[in-house]
């Protein structure tokens, strides 16, 4: 087996995000120390914690650490305490800066229904049926980074945000979701908002266009209110979904809650340079410090730099299998609690998992963990 040597930025961020960030490194650590990998861990200030030590949320000794590491490992930013900061000044400007600056237009959401949570989905799913979906989310372009404007005062104010895509920006992301698709079940669900928005137009054709180069894959174009639709009736029937920006983040939160918890949910984003690995969830900051966050989510985000950014297909399943293993227990964070099961707290749940990947490099065999 080949040992690897890589660097991972952690950007913990704010509320929760120090403690979620703390469970997914101490989980690669795990991997490491088994598998005879060397992962050495840089942490930096971003966002909200950035601004209170260096005076802006994405600090330039913070950019220049992420574009030199193999991977950037990021927990959550943002909170009531700095709403009182220009918009460009916020926590959340430095995550889409942060973006900007590494050249990352593709995020890719994996929403999956676990065995073990399959009671918690809040929709009826027929017997064989599953949830096993990724969303793929144009990331660099639309009405966030479109042009805006605000004017007037005293009750009498106008402000507009510009949705602005190219068909160069559109192309790009369909030919990631085209490629993601075909090696999965061979089927896309294009969704956009064409028969109002000018843009959307732009996006559909740009899409259909982009599928005469793979004919093997199936293309759905779905109106977005309709995709939300079906995400709440027949949530099996979607594979890879390929959205806008703005879409693509209300959607996948959506689909984050029919597997369970938006505390499930890791996401990767990529482009140009050194891919972005954080969970969905946002800091939540009433939480923070009560050792009850699920940390499952950057968990996964662990399971997914392994496999995307450092080539570690077999380390990334053991991440994976030993979450599965857990739940299979009866572990809970109190998000996803049941009668019968037995809750924990975020440092204890990433205990759980550490131990079952140590236990998996021992006995690779025993849950069905193959190379």
């Amino acid at each position: 087996m080949s040992r690897v040597q890589k660097a991972i930025a952690v950007l913990a961020g704010d509320g929760i995000g120090p403690e979620v960030t703390r469970a997914a490194v101490s989980v690669l650590e795990e991997c490491a120390s088994a598998l005879g990998h060397r992962f050495d861990f840089i942490a930096l200030p971003f966002g909200g914690i950035a601004i209170d030590r260096c005076g802006e949320p994405l600090p330039a000794e913070t950019l220049d650490a992420c574009r030199k590491a193999d991977a950037v490992l990021l927990g959550a930013v943002g909170g009531a305490k700095w709403d009182s900061q220009p918009l460009n000044r916020r926590p959340e400007a430095g995550l889409l800066g942060l973006r900007k600056e590494l050249g990352l237009y593709i995020n890719v959401r994996p929403v999956k229904l676990l065995g073990a949570l399959r009671a918690m989905c809040p929709v009826r799913l027929d017997e064989g049926e599953t949830i096993d979906m990724e969303i793929v989310r144009e990331l660099a372009g639309g009405i966030y980074f479109g042009p805006r404007q605000s004017s007037g005062s005293n009750g009498d104010e106008i402000a507009s945000d510009m949705e602005v895509y190219s068909a160069k920006e559109i192309e790009r992301v369909a030919l990631y979701a085209f490629r993601r698709a075909a090696a999965r079940s061979k089927r896309l669900a294009s969704i956009d908002k064409a028969n109002v928005l000018a843009s959307s137009g732009l996006w559909r054709r740009t899409v259909e266009r982009t599928a005469k180069g793979f004919p093997e894959v199936k293309l759905d174009s779905l109106y977005v209110d309709n995709a939300a639709l079906q995400l709440v009736l027949r949530p099996a029937q979607f594979d890879v979904m390929l959205t806008s920006n703005m879409f693509g983040d209300i959607l996948s939160d959506e689909a984050a809650a029919l597997a369970g918890s938006i505390g499930l949910i890791p996401s990767m984003s990529l482009g140009n340079g050194t891919a972005l690995y954080e969970p969905i969830h946002g800091s939540a900051p009433q939480l923070a410090g009560k050792n009850s966050a699920n940390p499952i989510g950057a968990i996964l985000c662990a399971a997914m730099l392994l496999r995307e950014s450092f080539g570690l297909p077999r380390e990334a399943m053991a991440v994976e299998k030993a979450v599965e293993h857990t739940l299979a227990a009866g572990f809970r964070t109190p998000d996803i609690v049941r009668g019968g099961s037995r809750m924990i707290g975020c440092s204890e749940m990433a205990a759980q998992i550490r131990a079952a990947v140590a236990e998996s490099a021992m006995e690779t065999e025993k849950y069905g963990w193959g190379v």
